[in-house]
């Protein structure tokens, strides 16, 4: 993992992984939640299967809350990964309010195949 580059990619609501050649290996895509309050949402994370085993998605969980942290907003994980992640990362996986992780499922389901 040590040769992989991580970017955030705001507009597409993309973190992503690139390998050697620049070629994107795995991915989170999220949405920014803006109400009750600012939060990041990880919806799916995804590692291309020639990459898996890697630690990419790990690397991927660790910087978003790098990135949320950096910016002081929360993260409310919806993706199955990230949430299994953060209970194995409490130390830098803050546990996601209730009320927030609520709001971002309805945010979902108002915004139909978005993800």
């Amino acid at each position: 993992m040590s040769d992989t580059e991580i970017r955030d990619d705001r507009a597409a609501g993309r973190l992503e992984a690139l390998g050697d050649g620049g070629e994107v290996v795995g991915h989170i895509e999220y949405f920014v939640l803006e109400s009750p309050e600012r939060a990041l949402v990880p919806v799916h994370t995804i590692v291309e299967p020639a990459h898996e085993g890697k630690g990419i998605a790990g690397s991927l969980a660790r910087e978003l809350y790098a990135v949320a942290a950096r910016e002081g907003v929360p993260v409310a994980p919806l993706c199955p990964y990230v949430v299994t992640w953060a209970e194995r990362h409490p130390e830098e996986a803050p546990a996601a309010d209730p009320r927030l992780l609520q709001a971002a499922k309805e945010w979902l389901v108002a915004h139909p195949g978005r993800f």
